[in-house]
């Protein structure tokens, strides 16, 4: 096995780590979210603007809101 059968990884400088992912992700696609659901605000998931919360915590009680 001659030097030249030797992967050039070895000679390249290591990626950094952030850097790998950012590639992944171009190539793959994100497939986990960076937070879970649990770690989230509830209002993010649902896509409510803040005037549609606030229109609706306007609602009174016996409206049925």
């Amino acid at each position: 096995m001659s030097d030249r059968d030797v992967s050039t990884e070895q000679n390249e400088p290591k990626e950094p780590e952030w850097k790998r992912k950012q590639r992944l992700a171009r190539i793959f696609g994100d497939a986990l979210p960076e937070t879970t659901s649990d770690e989230r605000e509830p209002s993010a998931e649902s896509g409510e603007s803040a005037s549609d919360r606030w229109l609706k915590s306007q609602v009174p009680p016996h409206h049925g809101g």
